[in-house]
């Protein structure tokens, strides 16, 4: 299986589960739960939430599908900027573990920058990480300058918007998150909307493996050294295609032909935030 190194040698696999606007709907509960334990069966062992997701609706969601299988997870949550403080960090941290039944997160993120400054909220981190309630934590919708000006060796990653359709970040930011052995997390992995799986050299390329076009995005991101997708989906055969795409190896006439499909950037971009 296709897999990520944390720094600490800690391995998890390169597609995971994304859970954005699960846990919205009650009724959309049991669906939800199956799709996330289908997942794990099916490898994609690495689970990320947010509070903000449903506001604290998919932590539920998530809490309710790992029931029983918490040692065989990665388990992910992410912290409102305006709970980022020296005092609102421990208590939202509490609040996620209690909606995800467990202990311990293997990875706490600052969903985007706010109102506090990061020295606190990198105190604050780390005092959970000492006291047990964190493994490691991280940083999402930061650009490259966020990142040097955070000047962290103990960030363990930084989740960011990147797909075939949305590449900015191969000019600076991703480079400079592979020399720094950072693994880096892809939201939106196979775009917004549906578009981008319609176009026709991805449709083409799908067709030559016998794959659908999104499991040839996801095979085309995690190519890319250190980087992680957490696709999101529901319906179990979307959740068994996102599987199969750990496997899936393209060629390099494939991946020449992405390019020309979707060009990578030739200037800075401003960071895509969703």
């Amino acid at each position: 299986m296709n897999t990520v190194a944390f720094a600490d040698g800690t391995q998890v696999p390169a597609i995971g589960q994304g859970t954005w606007r699960l846990g919205e709907n009650r009724a959309e509960r049991a669906r939800e739960v199956a799709a996330l334990r289908e997942g794990i069966e099916r490898g994609l062992t690495l689970i990320d939430t947010a509070e903000m997701y449903g506001e604290g609706g998919s932590e539920e969601v998530v809490g309710e599908a790992i029931a029983g299988l918490r040692d065989q997870l990665f388990l992910v949550s992410k912290v409102y900027p305006h709970n980022a403080s020296r005092r609102g960090i421990p208590d939202a941290c509490e609040r996620s573990l209690r909606r995800l039944r467990t202990d311990c997160l293997d990875l706490y993120l600052l969903h985007w920058r706010g109102q506090y400054p990061l020295e606190e909220t990198v105190e604050a981190f780390e005092r959970l990480r000492e006291a047990g309630k964190i493994r490691r934590w991280g940083v999402s919708n930061f650009d490259l300058d966020d990142m040097r000006e955070l000047g962290e060796p103990a960030c363990a990653t930084n989740q960011v918007q990147y797909s075939l359709e949305e590449r900015g970040i191969e000019w600076d930011l991703l480079p400079w998150c592979q020399e720094q052995r950072m693994p880096l997390m892809a939201y939106c992995p196979v775009g917004q909307g549906g578009r981008l799986l319609h176009h026709p050299s991805l449709v083409e390329i799908a067709a030559r493996h016998n794959a659908t076009p999104a499991r040839v995005a996801l095979a085309w991101l995690i190519h890319q050294p250190g980087v992680i997708a957490i696709p999101k989906a529901v319906d179990l055969l979307h959740v068994r295609d996102n599987a199969a795409a750990l496997e899936l190896r393209l060629s390099a006439e494939d991946l020449k032909s992405l390019d020309a499909a979707f060009p990578p950037p030739t200037r800075k971009r401003h960071l895509a935030v969703v």
